[in-house]
């Protein structure tokens, strides 16, 4: 879905990371990345919703992203809306793109994604 290396880069790090905090647990089978920035007030309200679907998902590793202060971990990816969402496993993106800021939106980006996982149906 995105030919960014970086980006794919930074799924396969937030997973290796959650399974490194985690590692009595299964490993995350999908990263969810949000890229943002400090400065968009859509972004800090939208923050509040990402952390508490973080929460209700902790089988799922889950990351905040501002792209400014990670902008070297982003690379060439450039980022026009906000919120924008990253979605994917340590060797493919799922989902990447901006998203409404609803508390929904979340889950069934989720659901969607995880159909798409081997082995799901």
């Amino acid at each position: 879905m995105t030919s960014h290396a970086s980006l794919q880069t930074l799924l396969a790090q937030t997973l290796a990371a959650h399974s490194a905090d985690s590692p009595a647990e299964r490993p995350a089978p999908l990263a969810v990345l949000c890229l943002c920035a400090a400065w968009c007030d859509t972004c800090r309200q939208w923050q509040a919703t990402f952390e508490a679907a973080a929460r209700a998902r902790p089988d799922l590793a889950f990351r905040w992203i501002d792209i400014e202060d990670e902008a070297d971990a982003l690379g060439d990816a450039d980022v026009q809306d906000f919120p924008t969402l990253l979605i994917g496993t340590a060797s493919a993106t799922l989902f990447y793109g901006p998203v409404l800021p609803q508390a929904g939106q979340i889950e069934r980006l989720l659901r969607a994604a995880q159909e798409k996982l081997p082995g799901q149906a």
